[in-house]
This record gives C-alpha cells, sequence and structure tokens, in this order.
C-alpha cells in the first residue's frame, strides 16, 4: 500500500515524506527480522553482533563491534552481557589494558548462526528488480553523504 495512505498522513514535501517512509520501511523490515528470529531467542541487534564476530576470526574490541553495528545501539553492553548468558560469545579483559574488553564468538554462536535462514525479509526484497534494488542502493548511499 501507498505509505501516505497506509499510514493516513499529508505532508509538506516530498522529501519529509520520503525521509519518514524510509524510517516506517525500516521499522517494518526490522519487525519482520525480530519475527524471525523470536525461535532463536535473540534480537536482530544481537545476531548483528554474532555476524561481526564470526566475520572477525577472532576476538575483537566492544568499541570495534560498536563501530561495525549496522544498527547503533547505546546498550551493546547488555547485549553482549545475554550473548554471554547463552554461551553464544565469550568476553576477555586485556591483560594490558584492563579497561579494554575483547569478544569473540563460540561454537554454540557459529552453530546458531548456520541454523538461522531468513524467509520474510528476502521475500519482501525480491518485489523490486534487480536495477529497483540497484538504484535503492545507490540513492540509500547519497543519503548518507
Amino acid at each position: 500500500m501507498e505509505f501516505s495512505k497506509e499510514i493516513n498522513a499529508v505532508f509538506d514535501s516530498e522529501h519529509i515524506k520520503a525521509l519518514l517512509n524510509l524510517k516506517y520501511t525500516a521499522n517494518f523490515l526490522n519487525a519482520l527480522g525480530n519475527k524471525e528470529l523470536e525461535e532463536y531467542q535473540i534480537s536482530t541487534a544481537q545476531y548483528n553482533i554474532l555476524r561481526i564476530l564470526r566475520g572477525a576470526k577472532k576476538a575483537i574490541t566492544m568499541k570495534l563491534v560498536k563501530e561495525r553495528m549496522i544498527e547503533k545501539s547505546p546498550n551493546t553492553t547488555r547485549l553482549t552481557d545475554k550473548l554471554c548468558e547463552k554461551g553464544l560469545i565469550k568476553r576477555v579483559r586485556c591483560d594490558k589494558d584492563r579497561r579494554a574488553v575483547y569478544v569473540s564468538i563460540t561454537d554454540n554462536g557459529l552453530q546458531l548462526l548456520e541454523q538461522i535462514t531468513f524467509e520474510l525479509t528476502p521475500k519482501q526484497m525480491r518485489n523490486l528488480t534487480m536495477d529497483e534494488a540497484l538504484q535503492l542502493n545507490k540513492i540509500l548511499d547519497k543519503i548518507r553523504t
């Protein structure tokens, strides 16, 4: 459904409409992702942390995890605490600098990532042609420059 009809709103400009539509769509896709992750008892932010750690292939600092997160979160420490409690990641303090905390993914975390398959979110994205996806990526990159 067209955005302005879906939320029953009129906008001052197409730029404002586009901004709000982008946020609305991001929330929609995030909700789909969270729904798919429910059975694994992790959030999209926790999934993001696991993917970052898998990609790092070694222990990295919490600071680096925060920098690499797609969805910036002020409570990254709390998110990693929950992942530690579940045995999906491990945390180690640096011997040389006690303030630095390193995190890495465990075998259990890697196994969990292997089990997770997204169906709803990619299905929504298949509504776009390849050219539309390329155009969307260019537009989103342009917004951030």
